[in-house]
């Protein structure tokens, strides 16, 4: 039998006389895409009880008494520069298999709540005149949420688009200058997800790079969190191919079995197709997905990798890998892998575990990276950890010191 899970301190059931609930938000950077619309339509599944927490790490044995918060003390809110409703994303999803179609109909009257805390995303176009203005818009936004629905704490999470790689400009290195270019109209210092990472600090909110997108990574940007003293975690989410390379390559290290070459290959549809596509914007994911390989095998082992768009493979993602690896007496052999999925299905639980653990966090006073949280990315920040089983261990702990016992 499960121990009763531990609430953030405040927490209880009002109807049982105890202290009201503490109630934290969730703040999705690119609320009406596939991947937050996914989240948005899980948590109100769970929260109504119409599914299980599959996937959902918080939910394991081993979180037991971690101090986070329930399913309904988690309030949704968000930004997005489109406009298509979640509610028409949501059936999308549900006609390409992702979302059940009990648990859509069942969600819309939630979905239709969310909508109406989604608020315009940063857009260079919109936001005419200059980046300093701007994150001090999209912080209102998140502040406004916050006091509207009486809110303890707010953790950000961006799931937009992955965005092209950017040349680091001397602003990037130092908060000092970097605030100074912000006030300059017409400079564009800082790309979108830097813009709405910089935001979320001048908001006090934690924060979650769940894409390889620029974000939080700037050196400036770390300087502004250590003043804002919220605590951050990133970066790209680690789903399906990368999630396996983490738990496999151990497997040949710890066999002193020589791994030559390891190639993969990634098709994808939907949305994330679209963007990846562009070889640009696909430099940025790919180098997230290889440097994990390169530090667990060592950089000399050959590790050719690309993402091809399949129209016609809509939210379904194929994945494949091929092995190549020596072992006694020069015997060559291979492992040949293929992963078939919806990334959709597989990234909305690990955002809602994320906002749960920050949320936690942010609560214990925690402020700085969360190396800890290396489990849930391919390029953890402030963690040189790779192996899948030691960032299992590593989450666990930090779990086990947020609830008091270790």
């Amino acid at each position: 039998m499960r121990t009763a899970r531990r609430r953030i301190p405040g927490a209880g059931n009002a109807r049982g006389g105890h202290l009201p609930s503490v109630r934290v938000g969730l703040w999705l950077t690119g609320a009406r895409g596939s991947v937050a619309t996914t989240a948005v339509c899980g948590l109100l599944a769970l929260r109504a009880g119409l599914v299980r927490p599959v996937g959902c790490v918080t939910e394991t044995p081993e979180f037991p008494t971690a101090p986070v918060p329930d399913w309904g003390e988690i309030e949704l809110g968000g930004h997005d520069v489109v406009d298509v409703p979640l509610a028409k994303r949501a059936a999308r999803l549900a006609d390409e298999g992702v979302l059940p179609p009990h648990v859509l109909t069942a969600v819309e009257p939630g979905l239709r709540a969310v909508e109406a805390e989604i608020r315009p995303g940063y857009s260079a176009v919109r936001d005419d005149r200059t980046q300093a203005a701007a994150i001090e818009r999209l912080a209102t936004d998140v502040r406004d949420f916050q006091l509207r629905n009486g809110l303890s704490h707010v953790v950000v999470i961006n799931v937009a688009s992955t965005e092209k790689p950017v040349p680091l400009l001397p602003e990037h290195e130092d908060l000092d200058a970097l605030r100074a270019a912000l006030h300059q109209p017409g400079r564009e210092v800082l790309p979108p997800s830097s813009v709405n990472a910089a935001a979320a600090l001048t908001a006090g909110a934690a924060y979650a790079d769940f894409t390889p997108s620029p974000g939080i990574q700037l050196p400036a940007l770390a300087q502004w969190a250590e003043h804002s003293a919220v605590p951050y975690a990133g970066a790209d989410g680690k789903t399906g191919q990368t999630l396996l390379r983490t738990a496999l390559a151990p497997v040949f290290t710890s066999r002193a079995l020589e791994v030559r070459s390891w190639a993969g290959t990634n098709l994808l549809g939907g949305g994330d197709g679209a963007n990846l596509g562009d070889p640009e914007r696909a430099a940025g994911k790919l180098d997230s997905k290889q440097r994990g390989l390169a530090e667990l095998l060592g950089d000399a082992v050959s590790s050719p990798l690309h993402i091809d768009n399949v129209p016609e493979l809509g939210e379904r993602k194929v994945a494949w890998d091929h092995v190549l690896f020596r072992g006694f007496l020069g015997a060559e052999m291979t492992l040949q892998l293929t992963w078939h999925g919806y990334d959709s299905s597989l990234a909305a639980p690990l955002v809602l575990d994320l906002a749960r653990l920050l949320a936690a966090a942010q609560a214990a006073g925690r402020t700085g990276p969360q190396a800890e949280l290396a489990f849930f990315f391919k390029n953890p920040i402030g963690c040189a950890e790779h192996r899948l089983a030691e960032q299992a261990r590593m989450l666990v702990d930090w779990a086990a010191e947020l609830g008091g016992r270790r």
